[in-house]
């Protein structure tokens, strides 16, 4: 044996050569760490950043006003003159016998713009509830608008020259006046979650756009499940291998990467146009993000059944089952963790769709509550662009709420996911 042959099997190089792999190998697992902690941190910062600018929009403030609410007259029922009564006018009375100041129209209006539009139908809805209030001092705690709201919370400081913002200097003292005296008083916002879309900042929520999403996604699982576990387990388990067959599978992948906004035309042009379908519903939202979703499901549902062991389709052949028995007693229910996996996964992704909805009409501003799946309606992501490009400083926070109310969705629909094949996967072990 050579002396080069030696030195090369020698211990000492040996040695070294196995600490440069072990160093190597900690070197990646660091890597990795890092990679994995930045990813983290990254997350982080934008969950700590979407929340920090969301939480002006959690509470509102409002002022203790005492009214005398008194009806129109007539010889009418109380109610029915309730019904028709300026409930503006025990506002403005009561507000602007308070301040000396508050004189001429411009002080007038300025006053008035302190208070909430929703005052007066808070004021309303109270008095039809109690007649008995008609004719006596109440004390009623009335929404401010969304700039006075701005103001006592900091968003709009006094600093700032007049001419700059949105609040003058003699609402400020009005304001500061209240606030002194201990009248003001801020609340849980829960309008933000309980009342439909608005022009207000103020009176805005997501309660239209939480009820267009769960309609949405209903008609989407609806079509798009039963129709892609079917195609999977066809392509997968009866299909015959040929030209057509490959040719459709090729095609299945493609629309997996096609841009969403090509679906939003295609239902434009087909559900809109064609059929005559009403714009704007859920029902016309679901059918294209089940044409969206459809290919993610097939495609998960064939490598789930593809990842059954062919073992159990063989045991169940040679018990006497059929082809069909085998497949839908034995393979498909070891496969469903996967299928739901996959099924989740594309729900969450059409949950968070925006572009394909703006073609066929779900951008447009809906007040109502929607009731069905044919009704006028928006969906979560709509309602966050629609308030975001909002001029009113006061929809930046609501914005950021928005995307609050969204991930939370998203996290909901993740953790269902892993319930849900967790619990699969137990029963299919046991």
């Amino acid at each position: 044996m050579s002396k080069a042959t030696e030195q090369k099997g020698s211990p000492a190089i040996s040695d070294a050569r196995l600490r440069r792999r072990y160093r190597q190998e900690r070197l990646f697992r660091l890597a990795g760490v890092l990679a994995l902690g930045f990813a983290l941190a990254a997350l982080l910062a934008l969950l700590a950043s979407v929340a920090s600018r969301s939480v002006p929009a959690l509470t509102h403030s409002f002022v203790r006003v005492e009214l005398v609410i008194e009806a129109d007259p007539g010889d009418e029922p109380l109610l029915e003159r309730l019904a028709r009564t300026d409930f503006r006018k025990p506002i403005r009375t009561a507000t602007r016998s308070e301040f000396e100041d508050a004189k001429g129209r411009k002080a007038k209006r300025e006053l008035d713009r302190l208070f909430s539009v929703g005052a007066e139908y808070d004021v309303r809805d109270f008095a039809l509830a109690n007649p008995g209030v008609v004719g006596t001092p109440t004390t009623f705690l009335l929404p401010l608008s969304d700039d006075a709201d701005l103001f006592l919370k900091g968003e709009i400081l006094a600093e700032v020259a007049e001419g700059d913002r949105k609040i003058s200097d003699r609402q400020i003292a009005w304001l500061s006046t209240w606030l002194e005296a201990g009248r003001i008083d801020r609340q849980l916002n829960t309008r933000f979650l309980t009342e439909g879309d608005s022009r207000e900042p103020e009176l805005a929520g997501m309660q239209g756009a939480i009820r267009g999403s769960i309609l949405t996604l209903l008609v989407t699982l609806l079509i798009s499940f039963p129709i892609g576990v079917g195609a999977a387990l066809y392509l997968e388990e009866f299909a015959p291998r040929n030209r057509w067959t490959d040719l459709v599978e090729v095609n299945i992948n493609n629309l997996a990467a096609v841009p969403s906004i090509i679906f939003g035309l295609l239902g434009l042009a087909v559900f809109l146009n064609f059929f005559g379908l009403p714009r704007s519903a859920p029902m016309v939202g679901g059918l294209v993000l089940a044409l969206m979703t459809l290919p993610t499901i097939i495609i998960a549902g064939r490598a789930a059944l593809a990842a059954v062991p062919p073992s159990i389709r063989e045991a169940a052949l040679a018990l006497g089952a059929t082809p069909t028995q085998a497949v839908f007693h034995q393979v498909l229910p070891q496969a469903i963790p996967g299928i739901l996996t996959g099924t989740i996964l594309g729900m969450a992704r059409a949950l968070g769709e925006t572009a394909p909805l703006l073609m066929i009409g779900m951008v447009a501003f809906v007040a109502d509550l929607p009731s069905g799946v044919s009704d006028p309606s928006t969906v979560l992501p709509v309602q966050i662009y629609l308030w975001n490009d909002a001029p009113e400083r006061a929809f930046v926070a609501r914005t950021a709420a928005g995307i609050m109310v969204l991930l939370s969705f998203l996290i909901l629909m993740n953790a269902a996911a892993v319930w849900v094949r967790s619990r699969f996967e137990s029963k299919g072990q046991s």
